[in-house]
């Protein structure tokens, strides 16, 4: 059964861990986050962007998938389904649909117009029992599209979204979505510092998880970063895994052509790298 995020990331703050929130694209994406969460006893977040929930023909569709999952693959590890950067429609459906969290990102509103449309959402999720979270201070990078350099959130601004009830905040430390740039300065532990000063025990997200290094991951933690978003990491390892497989010629070797023989490469790609994701922060074993 699907729970809200919120108990998993307090949890995690109080043991100086972060929970994974590895994004989903596809069936054999969300078969391959579960059971590596299963067999490593983690807890862990399937999330899913705007894009990736339309790709996917739409919530209802998403949310049927991975509750047929947990049932057939017995799986008995706390799994939250997330939307990830979610609109102020998007949140709406995906409540409807049955996630069991929601990101909502306002960060591009005026400050004013972002409170009041939170503490509307907060009020619907937590009548719900799901859990929310917001964010402040655009992440850089390209988000479906968007694209910005990482900036930094006002810590201020931070504690009034926070102050609203929120469960958990994202909030930008000069990390960016996507591959980060050879120049890229890196995270601002300032920063998170003082917002972590102003929000007090409120669990932090780190979005853009792939390629900070892992020193700097082990920080964030150590500061009050409760969960860390993975989705370009994921993606390169399939794409590399499953060039591999074509380029040496194994799609042309009796049933090899078969998708359920051509995604196995990259579907076990998929693993070692949240397998590496989860051991990096700690969530391994967590869930017993």
């Amino acid at each position: 059964m699907l729970v809200p995020a919120k108990e998993m990331l307090d949890k995690a703050r109080a043991g100086k861990y972060a929970v994974g929130h590895f994004n989903i694209n596809n069936l054999e994406w969300t078969k391959a986050i579960l059971q590596t969460a299963q067999e490593l006893k983690s807890p862990v977040i399937l999330g899913v962007s705007e894009g990736a929930g339309k790709y996917m023909t739409g919530y209802k569709t998403i949310v049927g998938m991975v509750n047929g999952m947990l049932e057939e693959l017995n799986i008995t590890v706390p799994v939250a389904l997330h939307l990830d950067h979610g609109s102020y429609e998007g949140c709406l459906k995906c409540i409807e649909a049955g996630f069991s969290s929601v990101m909502f990102d306002g960060s591009h509103y005026p400050i004013a117009e972002n409170v009041e449309k939170t503490s509307e959402l907060v009020k619907i999720c937590h009548e719900k029992g799901m859990s929310i979270e917001a964010e402040v201070g655009a992440i850089g990078g390209e988000e479906d599209g968007v694209v910005g350099m990482g900036e930094c959130a006002d810590p201020n601004e931070c504690k009034a979204i926070a102050d609203l009830g929120v469960d958990f905040l994202a909030a930008g430390i000069g990390n960016i979505h996507g591959k980060y740039p050879a120049n890229w300065p890196g995270l601002s532990f300032e920063t998170l510092a003082a917002v972590k000063e102003k929000v007090g025990e409120l669990p932090l997200v780190l979005h853009g998880g792939t390629g900070i290094p892992a020193d700097q991951i082990k920080k964030a933690i150590s500061l009050g970063v409760s969960k860390i978003n993975v989705n370009t990491e994921c993606q390169i390892a399939f794409a590399e895994a499953t060039r591999k497989y074509i380029e040496e010629g194994k799609d042309l070797q009796g049933k090899g052509f078969d998708p359920r023989k051509l995604l196995a490469p990259g579907t076990e790609a998929i693993k070692a790298t949240v397998k590496e994701k989860m051991e990096l922060f700690g969530s391994v074993g967590k869930a017993e």
